[in-house]
């Protein structure tokens, strides 16, 4: 656990009165007084909120009552996530002086558990990249290697977790932007089953694609975390009614007798470096010596994947980004008329990646254009979803690596096209609405950490998180 304090430890200790919340807090928040400034976690410090809430928690516990099950827990959130009176920018000049009436579901449900926030995490603008330099104040750092990224776009929230910020936090994934930094940063990050985490208060990206999730040091940490999160919210027209499957229920139930497929296609993805290859097969030999049916597995519509979702979810964010319009809310730069007040504010409000997509995303919706590229995307979406219940019937999970590489310099990958390819593992479990995660699977020969993902079908969290505990715990011998 890298020397990193566990949630649930924390949460236990607070629990029994053994350490005040306060106290766990104030350890952090000097943590992070030591090093933000090297690796900028974070658009905004919530310091004074913080302490309130850990005070809260302290009476709760001293009058014999329950706080919740990650009593005291300092969390980050990433700042695409609707916080009530505390700014809230996506790391955009768009939102500028935005600050939410409401708090998120997620953000509701983390303060009744008992978790303390301690600040909103910096990300790529509107969660549209992979590397969080896209971001309007700035770019964020690894902290494993800080002349290098921490993946994106929840960039900031991996960096939070790895650089002992805060045990646990908050991200979104829309292709792979709480898989990828997971990986880049060795921490977990879990992307769950589309519907059973509310999104009511996240501020969209691609709303068909988009899922809310943690980031932990630990398996059970992690699942400790979803297992707050997740479950129906009648504020979200697309939250699952049915219950989520418990995360934590069967962590320590081993792998034996589980069938577990490795993607032949996203082992041999593009662009991928063969020791990452060769770390997601070790990763499935573990299992298999640890009692599980190991096997390849196709899975042949994944390989386009990427080109489906760089049509899909530009097109859902050129409509979802039509409402920043310099009227209601957020930055406005006035103009001649209302056609050149549009203009202006879009102009500055917006960085080159968010209008780079959304110029693709509203081309595609174009008449004339609709059925050849959008259609097509949607049809090709069927295909790898039809493709993985397929792969499902023979397995109960598969393996696959989470990123073709470590992380790189910040600064080195300037080509958008070059960029868009480290979420090409990821993508596939967002297009078909699937849950999977990134667990640490020791570094490469460059001294960065891999990550290799678990990926389940619709609603398997449970022996998703089974398979992951498992391999978390072979991790140690490579």
């Amino acid at each position: 656990m890298n020397g990193h304090e566990s949630a649930l430890g924390v949460a236990a200790a607070v629990r029994r009165g053994d350490r005040s919340a306060a106290e766990v807090l104030e350890e952090h928040l000097a943590r992070i007084g030591e090093a933000e400034g090297e690796i900028h976690a974070f658009n905004t410090l919530t310091e004074d909120a913080a302490r309130a809430a850990a005070a809260a928690v302290d009476a709760t516990v001293a009058e014999g009552r329950d706080p919740g099950p990650l009593a005291g827990v300092p969390v980050a959130v990433k700042d695409n996530l609707c916080t009530r009176g505390i700014r809230t920018t996506a790391s955009s000049r768009i939102l500028e002086g935005w600050v939410p009436p409401y708090d998120a579901t997620v953000v509701s449900r983390l303060a009744a558990a008992g978790a303390v926030m301690v600040g909103k995490t910096n990300l790529d603008e509107f969660a549209m990249g992979s590397s969080t330099e896209n971001s309007a104040f700035g770019p964020t750092r690894n902290p494993v290697d800080v002349t290098r990224v921490p993946g994106g776009s929840s960039g900031g929230s991996a960096a939070a977790v790895a650089a002992g910020f805060a045990p646990l936090a908050l991200g979104s994934d829309t292709g792979g932007s709480i898989r990828q930094p997971a990986a880049f940063c060795g921490v977990v990050g879990v992307k769950p089953t589309y519907g059973a985490v509310s999104r009511y208060g996240l501020i969209a990206f691609a709303s068909s694609l988009d899922q809310i999730g943690p980031f932990a040091h630990t398996v059970a940490d992690a699942a400790a975390l979803y297992d707050v999160i997740a479950g129906h919210d009648a504020l979200d027209s697309t939250s699952l009614s049915e219950a989520p499957p418990e995360a934590s229920a069967r962590l320590e139930a081993g792998v034996d007798g589980l069938r577990v497929g490795v993607v032949s296609e996203l082992v041999s993805a593009d662009g991928m470096a063969p020791e990452i290859a060769e770390r997601a097969r070790r990763a499935a030999d573990a299992l298999s010596a640890a009692g599980a049916k190991v096997d390849e597995v196709s899975v042949p519509a994944a390989t386009y994947g990427l080109s489906a979702y760089y049509l899909i979810a530009p097109a859902e964010a050129s409509s979802n980004l039509a409402r920043y319009d310099g009227v209601r809310y957020g930055l406005r730069v006035p103009g001649e008329d209302v056609t050149e007040m549009y203009v202006r504010t879009r102009t500055e409000g917006f960085g080159a990646e968010v209008k780079r997509r959304i110029m693709l995303g509203t081309y595609a919706l174009s008449a004339g254009y609709y059925d050849a590229y959008y259609g097509k995307a949607q049809q090709v979406r069927t295909l790898i979803i039809r493709d993985f219940e397929r792969a499902y019937e023979s397995f109960d999970v598969l393996i696959a690596p989470t990123t073709p590489g470590t992380a790189f310099k910040i600064g080195d990958i300037v080509d958008p096209l070059t960029m868009y390819l480290n979420d090409v593992c990821t993508i596939p479990s967002n297009l078909a609405g699937h849950p999977a995660m990134s667990v640490p699977y020791g570094t490469a020969s460059d001294g960065l950490p891999i990550g290799v993902q678990v990926l389940a079908p619709a609603l398997g969290e449970s022996v998703m998180f089974q398979v992951a505990a498992a391999l978390e715990s072979t991790a140690g011998s490579l």
